[in-house]
């Protein structure tokens, strides 16, 4: 630099050159007055999606620690064995990231997601399931089973499990989203299952399952397509109407609406007085002062509604409507 001034000659800027092209630029940290600060680079995964908000996450975490609460006390009865069940992790994944991951073996459950016809799927490792089966036998998971070859008995209880555990887990889906789950086929891993397509948004939540210390986890797989239609109640942002809510239109009209009211057809009307009402006998006219082509007046309790014409309906007296009151309004305007 010439005479500290920061500026560079023009021999400077040649030599500065030269170097860059042989890769030898000096080191500038102290040349100036004040260290330039390194550029800040951020690392972005991008096989991990955003779909599912923060709101997402937590209802659903929260609603399978329900899952696992109900799950254990009803399993416990039923395999007559103490079970554990306990949510460890969740992530968020694409869907071919979320198959990767999974353990190899495991038996993959589809769940049909009613009435908005999606999937999703659960999966269980198979030594839970051998573990489950063999007290559901009469027996007790003292050591770790040992893969095998299902039988059609063990497929048949395999199947009442997880109908088991599919029940529970429906039943906070249901307060979540409003939603059913119904166990489909039960299949064992392998990496042509296919739910949705291999870059939709999945949301993993991994639950492990202990007996007799023994670990295995229970792993369900939520692609967002499964649960965008009911999506904003899932993260709470769509208000639940009730029949009985105030500010819902259409449920106070839905009430109003099989309140009875009384349905009349009157003639006319005329004020008399008490003698001349004591004084009508069979056979006495009364004048209404009303000409007959006008028909009759149709009345809901005190307002009037419409003219009508009297007749009869088979064997029943009817009126047929000519005209209602706001037509009769809008011709006179």
């Amino acid at each position: 630099m010439s005479g500290g001034s920061g500026i560079l000659s023009t021999d400077e800027i040649a030599a500065l050159v030269e170097a860059a092209k042989h890769g030898q630029l000096p080191d500038q940290a102290g040349s100036a007055g004040h260290q330039r600060r390194a550029p800040r680079l951020r690392t972005v995964d991008f096989s991990r999606p955003t779909k599912f908000t923060s709101d997402h996450q937590r209802r659903i975490a929260r609603a399978v620690d329900t899952f696992c609460q109900t799950a254990v006390t009803r399993l416990s009865a039923e395999l007559r064995y103490a079970i554990e069940l306990e949510a460890i992790n969740t992530m968020q994944l694409t869907w071919s990231a979320a198959q990767a991951q999974l353990p190899v073996g495991a038996m993959l459950v589809t769940l049909e997601v009613q009435p908005i016809n999606t999937r999703m799927l659960m999966t269980v490792e198979q030594s839970f399931v051998l573990m489950g089966l063999e007290c559901l036998l009469g027996g007790s998971p003292v050591r770790p089973p040992k893969e095998r070859r299902f039988s059609e008995i063990d497929w048949t209880l395999t199947r009442r499990l997880v109908e088991s555990m599919v029940n529970q887990l429906s039943l906070v889906w249901q307060d979540l989203g409003g939603v059913t789950l119904v166990p489909g086929e039960i299949e064992v891993h392998h990496e042509t299952s296919q739910v949705a397509s291999v870059s939709e948004p999945t949301y993993v939540v991994v639950i492990e399952a202990r007996m007799n210390k023994h670990s295995s986890t229970i792993e369900l797989l939520i692609p967002w397509v499964a649960i965008e239609p009911v999506a904003a109640r899932i993260a709470g942002r769509e208000r639940t109407r009730r029949d009985d809510d105030p500010d819902d239109e259409p449920a106070i009209e839905r009430a109003l609406g099989t309140a009875p009211v009384t349905l009349r057809a009157e003639v006319a009307a005329i004020e008399l007085a008490v003698q001349d009402i004591l004084g009508l006998r069979p056979g006495s006219v009364v004048n209404f002062g009303t000409p007959a082509e006008h028909g009759v007046s149709l009345f809901a309790e005190n307002v009037r509604l419409a003219r009508a014409q009297p007749g009869s309906h088979g064997r029943r007296r009817a009126v047929q409507i000519r005209g209602t009151e706001r037509d009769s309004e809008r011709d006179a305007a």
